[in-house]
């Protein structure tokens, strides 16, 4: 068996197949287009190689989860929690009330929530987590005259849960749990009375950078 090489080529010898740079397989003819052409492949040279790109992960987050809600009951609300990954590095941004304490590198984390208004009775929360951290959502009532991402933040990060209606924080699955992960959903159904409630992320910092929203119950 016999190789040559031009111009970046690697050919089998006469009646011998190339499988794979560098190497031919014998007693395997090659493809013929005509008489005495032989099969060729292409050597891996520098232009031609590549690396498939991989999924990335925030610093602390666990890997993806894949995988869809089951058919809820009453009233389904769709929540998307997204943000745009950067470094996280703890660090303080606020001032005596705990206002703006947070993680630099975690800009543009929201809660995108539809629809934004449903009826008194049984609510159920849809989560799906489309970014790169791990993510909650909880429901707190809002008090009159208050409007979203108006709570204080304590200095680990995260506002007071006290009072919360509901969560959903379990993976792939209903109620709470340890995070949503990324690409994953969670799910958790409530009865809610007719008012003004707040979907907060309380992972540590993200409250802070903006991961909250409003969802409205009137009457029916």
């Amino acid at each position: 068996m016999r190789t040559s090489t031009s111009g970046g080529l690697i050919c089998c010898g006469s009646g011998d197949e190339c499988e794979a740079p560098r190497r031919c397989v014998a007693g395997r003819r090659g493809g013929r287009s005509g008489a005495g052409r032989r099969t060729v492949t292409l050597a891996a040279t520098g232009a031609l190689r590549g690396t498939v790109p991989t999924a990335q992960i925030a610093p602390g987050a666990r890997p993806a989860a894949r995988c869809s809600a089951p058919a809820l009951p009453g009233r389904v609300v769709d929540v998307m929690a997204t943000d745009m990954m950067g470094g996280m590095m703890p660090g303080m941004m606020g001032g005596p009330d705990g206002r703006g304490t947070g993680w630099h590198g975690m800009a543009m984390m929201r809660l995108l929530v539809h629809p934004a208004t449903v009826p008194a009775g049984t609510v159920s929360l849809r989560v799906v987590n489309s970014g790169a951290f791990t993510h909650e959502v909880i429901v707190l009532p809002l008090p009159t005259g208050q409007s979203v991402g108006q709570r204080p933040i304590g200095s680990d990060g995260r506002i007071d849960e006290v009072g919360s209606l509901g969560e959903a924080s379990r993976s792939c699955g209903a109620g709470t749990g340890d995070g949503i992960t990324p690409g994953a959903s969670a799910w958790t159904t409530m009865t809610l009375q007719p008012g003004r409630y707040e979907l907060v992320c309380n992972e540590p910092g993200h409250y802070a950078v903006g991961m909250y929203t409003e969802l409205d119950v009137t009457a029916r």
